[in-house]
């Protein structure tokens, strides 16, 4: 049975690249793609994909987020997440979301495949060079619980973080979310007082910081 795999990142040329090295592939078959974090959500909830292949950091809804909201929606869908950063925060960020897997998009091709084929079979894939990172934190994280502690901000908060962080007004940010402005307004009261911000500078700081978006 064949590997089904939905691409998102907002880069075109990339979702080319990547389409054109799927086809390839006998066992691999592209099934959709997109440009940003919430058309994924939408796909892999109607597609159903194997894995979704996401690029961490999207215009609109993170990779960080789509990963979350899709493994809510359509369980059965496998993430792997495809990027070009190495930070702690963006890799981290993914693992704690769900994904079975991170790769660096400067890997040959080759390891992309062997990717795709160790999270279609129930594994967990990590480039070499992130692996001793993730495994690192991971310990740190048990042995010091504040270290591992974090605002607790909701999905929705960090979306509509995310969203001001990207110059979105409160109305257009209602109307991405499809709910009111005063709810917007609510999410974003709450968001101030849990991280002690008070502008939107402060708020695209910690964004920034978080890796809920890259700007």
């Amino acid at each position: 049975m064949k590997i089904r795999v939905l691409i998102a990142d907002d880069h075109r040329i990339m979702r080319e690249g990547l389409r054109s090295l799927l086809e390839q592939e006998d066992d691999l078959e592209l099934v959709g793609e997109t440009q940003n974090g919430r058309e994924a959500v939408q796909l892999a909830r109607k597609l159903l994909p194997t894995i979704a292949v996401l690029d961490v950091a999207m215009p609109d809804l993170n990779g960080m987020e789509a990963t979350r909201q899709i493994l809510r929606q359509a369980p059965k869908v496998k993430v792997l997440a495809l990027s070009m950063h190495s930070d702690r925060r963006f890799i981290l960020g993914m693992i704690e979301a769900g994904a079975s897997g991170y790769l660096l998009k400067d890997c040959a091709y080759e390891e992309l495949v062997t990717a795709l084929r160790a999270v279609a079979g129930g594994g967990i894939y990590l480039s070499p060079r992130i692996a001793g990172l993730v495994v690192k934190e991971r310990l740190k994280s048990q042995s010091d619980p504040a270290a591992a502690s974090a605002a607790s901000l909701t999905a929705k908060e960090r979306e509509v973080v995310q969203l001001i962080a990207e110059g979105h007004s409160t109305k257009e940010i209602a109307d991405i979310l499809g709910v009111s402005v005063k709810t917007v307004e609510t999410h974003r009261q709450r968001v101030q007082t849990k991280l002690n911000c008070r502008s939107v500078a402060d708020l695209t700081k910690f964004a920034l910081r978080e890796g809920l978006t890259s700007l």
